[in-house]
C-alpha cells in the first residue's frame, strides 16, 4: 500500500507539471500574438501643411528619400525573418502592403508608421499643388549633384588573385533613374550587357557569372552602421555568400580624378560550398551619393568569391 500511495503522489506531481507546461505554452502563444501585426501598423499622421511651400521637384525628391528609407527598414526586417517577401523587389514606387505583410514590430514598426504617414502627407501636398505624376528619370537637380553623368565610362581594373594580371572592364552610364543607375558593360564583340545598381550601391542586375549584391547596402551609410545581406553569382542560384559588414570610414576623397563622398565597409561572412562553408572577408567602398562602386576586395578559398576590383578611370561623355 505505501508503494501504491507513493506512486499516486508521483502521478499527481507529473500531472501538475504537465498542466503548468500547458499553461506556459499557451501563455507563450498568447504573448506571441501580442506582437504588432501587419494590419496594426497604421500610418503616423503627418501634416501636408508642412510641405505647402515646397516645389514639386522638392516634394518628389523627398518622396524618393522616404521610400528609400522605408525600403532599408523593410530589408532589415526581411533579412532577419528570412521570409523573402521582398525578393521580387520594388519598382519606382514602394509597395506598402508587401512591406507591412512582413509583420514588423517594435522600433521598425514605428519607423514604418512614421514614414508611411510622411509619404501620404507628401502625396496630398503634391496633389494640392497640381504636381504632375512623378516620372522615372532622376530629377535634373539631383543628377547635377552626382559625381558621374550620362555617357560617362567607368573603367575598372580587376583580378581574381594576385598571380593574375589585371584586366579591364568598362561600364557606360546610359540612364539615370529615380532609384537606379543603368550601365552597359561594353564589349568589343557585341552590343554589351545590362548592369544596374540602385543609388545605395546594390547591384541588382549583372551579366551571368558576375558578382552582385542585390540588398547588401543601405542608403545614408554612416560611421559604425552595421549591414547584412548576400553576395551572389548572377545566374547561379547555388553560389551565395552570406555577409555582414560595418562602415569603418566615411569622407570626401578623390578617386579616378573625380570627387566622391566615400563610405568604406569592412565585410566578413561565409560562402556555401555544397554542405560546407568557406570564410569570406574583405571590404567595399562606394560613393554615398550615387552608389558607384569605387573598390571591392574579397578574399575567399572559393575562386568565384575571390576578387579585387577598383575604379581606375572615369572617361567623360563625348561632347
Amino acid at each position: 500500500m505505501p508503494h501504491w500511495r507513493a506512486w499516486q503522489r508521483h502521478n499527481a506531481r507529473l500531472m501538475l507539471r504537465c498542466k503548468f507546461a500547458s499553461v506556459t505554452c499557451l501563455a507563450a502563444i498568447l504573448l506571441a500574438g501580442c506582437a504588432t501585426r501587419s494590419v496594426d501598423v497604421k500610418p503616423l499622421p503627418a501634416s501636408p501643411a508642412d510641405f505647402a511651400g515646397w516645389s514639386c521637384t522638392r516634394i518628389d525628391n523627398e518622396l524618393d528619400l522616404v521610400q528609400q528609407r522605408a525600403t532599408d527598414v523593410a530589408y532589415s526586417v526581411d533579412e532577419r525573418a528570412g521570409n523573402n517577401i521582398l525578393a521580387l523587389g520594388f519598382g519606382v514606387t514602394v509597395f506598402w502592403p508587401a512591406i507591412l505583410a512582413m509583420r514588423p514590430d517594435g522600433l521598425e514598426a514605428a519607423d514604418l508608421a512614421r514614414l508611411k504617414g510622411r509619404d501620404e502627407a507628401l502625396r496630398v501636398a503634391a496633389a494640392a499643388q497640381g504636381c504632375p505624376p512623378v516620372g522615372v528619370q532622376l530629377a535634373a537637380s539631383r543628377a547635377a549633384g552626382l559625381p558621374v553623368g550620362l555617357g560617362d565610362r567607368l573603367v575598372y581594373e580587376e583580378r581574381h588573385n594576385l598571380r593574375q594580371p589585371l584586366t579591364e572592364s568598362t561600364l557606360r552610364l546610359t540612364a539615370l533613374r529615380r532609384n537606379e543607375l543603368q550601365f552597359v558593360l561594353e564589349s568589343k564583340t557585341g552590343p554589351g550587357e545590362l548592369w544596374q545598381q540602385d543609388l545605395a550601391g546594390n547591384v541588382t542586375t549583372a551579366p551571368a557569372g558576375s558578382l552582385q549584391w542585390p540588398h547588401l547596402l543601405r542608403s545614408e551609410l554612416v560611421l559604425g552602421q552595421v549591414i547584412a545581406g548576400d553576395i551572389v553569382i548572377a545566374g547561379d542560384p547555388l553560389a551565395r555568400a552570406r555577409m555582414r559588414g560595418q562602415v569603418v570610414a566615411v569622407g570626401s576623397q578623390t578617386v579616378a580624378d573625380r570627387r566622391f563622398d566615400v563610405a568604406v565597409i569592412e565585410l566578413f561572412g561565409d560562402a556555401t560550398a555544397g554542405e560546407n562553408f568557406t570564410r569570406v572577408d574583405g571590404a567595399i567602398a562606394v560613393d554615398r551619393q550615387s552608389g558607384v562602386l569605387l573598390r571591392l576586395d574579397l578574399r575567399c578559398a572559393q575562386p568565384v568569391f575571390n576578387l579585387q576590383r577598383r575604379l581606375a578611370r572615369v572617361l567623360p561623355a563625348a561632347p
